[in-house]
């Protein structure tokens, strides 16, 4: 099979609460955009929001999918997600084990 080190990346969304998190990561997965979604629970995030420092409780997704994916991943989780401004940051996986990057772009394949 192909290389695909270069094609999976990671997303990091997060959510205000499990049942959200679970939610989107399950249309994700459901709908080949994303491989396997990571739900961690525990987060606390501190940011800046309208002016003032908040600081929030939230839940945090790690998306594995492909790298062509990302901007449609990032629209359909500004659909599905309460938040104003969803965070979707990507960031490329570098290496990994080869059978677990195949499966990623196995499992993403639509069509």
């Amino acid at each position: 099979m192909a290389d695909n080190r270069n094609q999976a990346v990671i997303i990091l969304v997060t959510a205000p609460d499990g049942e959200t998190a679970a939610s989107i990561g399950r249309n994700l997965v459901a709908e080949r955009l994303a491989a396997c979604v990571n739900v961690v629970p525990g987060l606390l995030s501190i940011f800046r929001w309208e002016g003032a420092v908040q600081d929030e409780d939230e839940v945090l997704m790690l998306v594995k999918a492909r790298r062509e994916d990302v901007d449609t991943i990032a629209a359909r989780v500004r659909e599905l997600h309460p938040y104003e401004v969803p965070e979707v940051v990507a960031t490329e996986i570098v290496a990994g084990l080869t059978a677990y990057l195949d499966w990623i772009t196995g499992e993403t394949e639509r069509g």
